[in-house]
């Protein structure tokens, strides 16, 4: 698997820049902690896996890094094109964002080894976008074309637009976007 390429496609942690819908209801402070924290955790249980290589594709172009991985900027257009581009840079690559608190090492295994039967992999979110995705060499050409991101129709646009491929689905989580949501896990960590 060492040829594998785990994508951290993240927002340089800047106040007032990142997680906009959960700081409109937490404050940009909050939501920039909380943002710090998950980069940071990713970086910890994430980047260290022998498994895979593991770099961090941000935005803006020019982010500094505390963290010791490699890391470049993600380029313009929308998140689609910037996706994309992230992911054709690599053989078998596997994308996520930073707001999944329940990703582990083993669901990023699972969809490497999902990519071993399938050309495509996607972690279904729970509000019908998605938290990964990943393709082998036989990818579909515009996977992310026409998505309406943020929305419940992302995964489902994206599935569509891999017709004619197969594709695999790992384990279902939660993002964190709103108040809610991070509520929601914090009540989970009390349990």
């Amino acid at each position: 698997m060492r040829g594998d390429t785990l994508i951290l496609f993240v927002r340089a942690p800047r106040l007032g820049t990142v997680k906009r819908r959960l700081a409109r209801e937490v404050g940009d402070l909050a939501a920039l902690r909380f943002h710090r924290e998950r980069i940071a955790t990713l970086v910890r249980t994430l980047g260290r896996d022998r498994r895979w290589r593991t770099e961090i594709v941000a935005t803006p172009d020019r982010p500094r890094w505390p963290w010791p991985l490699p890391s470049r900027g993600q380029g313009r257009g929308d998140l689609g094109a910037r996706m994309q581009r992230a992911l054709a840079r690599h053989r078998r690559a596997v994308l996520i964002g930073s707001d999944i608190p329940g990703v582990t090492a083993a669901d990023i295994a699972a969809a490497f080894r999902a990519l071993g039967r399938a050309q495509a992999v996607f972690g279904p979110a729970e509000d019908g976008g998605y938290w990964l995705v990943g393709f082998g060499p036989r990818r579909p050409a515009r996977p992310f074309a026409g998505v309406r991101w943020s929305t419940e129709h992302a995964l489902a646009d994206t599935l569509s637009n891999c017709a004619g491929h197969r594709v695999a689905l790992v384990r279902r989580l939660r993002d964190v976007d709103t108040a809610a949501d991070l509520r929601a896990l914090q009540g989970q960590r009390r349990c």
